[in-house]
């Protein structure tokens, strides 16, 4: 009868250690996803200045659109300090404004030939393209991992271990702006 108590204890020890790690791992996964996103970012961010000061000359006119970026960029720089998966949707909220903004600017270099094939611009805009890429790939792992890590902390009977490994729920990274969620319309026109 005891060695039987005793093998049950030793099982319940070993589930327990388990439950405790697998979580520990997922949140420092969930972690390192999330740096990945603001490795990306900051990638982004660092190339915002080169496009401004390359298209500034020739789009003295547009100052307000090349303001709106730079006050765009800034304000995701400072919503990314200090990124946690705790709060992900004020950054998240930020990043979206400098997608809108960086799309105004890229509608408006194309309007302007000479400055669209300058090879600088192309370069940055096909850079920022790539980064764009990473950014969205980064933002879907992280997605993937905060749901694992989530969904572990849920379930029966991981979840009366989740209090004691300081487990908490990651949000996710979401798009909330109706306009990058909305399908682009494409037309085909015959000449």
């Amino acid at each position: 009868m005891l060695f039987a108590l005793v093998v049950i204890a030793a099982v319940f020890l070993a589930w327990l250690v388990a439950a405790y790690n697998g979580l520990i791992a997922l949140r420092g996964q969930t972690e390192n996803a999330l740096k990945q996103i603001d490795v990306q970012l900051k990638r982004r961010h660092d190339l915002i200045p080169n496009l401004v000061q390359a298209v500034q000359g020739a789009m003295d006119f547009e100052k307000d659109t090349l303001a709106a970026v730079i006050s765009a960029r800034n304000g995701a720089i400072m919503a990314a300090a200090g990124l946690d998966p705790q709060h992900v949707a004020a950054s998240a909220a930020a990043e979206q404004q400098l997608s809108g903004a960086l799309g105004k600017l890229m509608a408006v270099v194309e309007s302007y030939p000479d400055l669209k094939a300058t090879a600088n611009v192309r370069q940055l805009q096909e850079e920022l393209t790539s980064t764009e890429n990473k950014v969205s790939f980064a933002r879907q792992g992280y997605n993937d991992t905060a749901t694992s890590y989530n969904i572990k902390q849920q379930q029966f009977p991981t979840n009366l271990v989740a209090n004691m490994a300081g487990a908490a729920v990651a949000e996710l990274w979401e798009i909330e702006d109706a306009a990058e969620r909305a399908v682009p319309k494409v037309e085909f026109r015959r000449n």
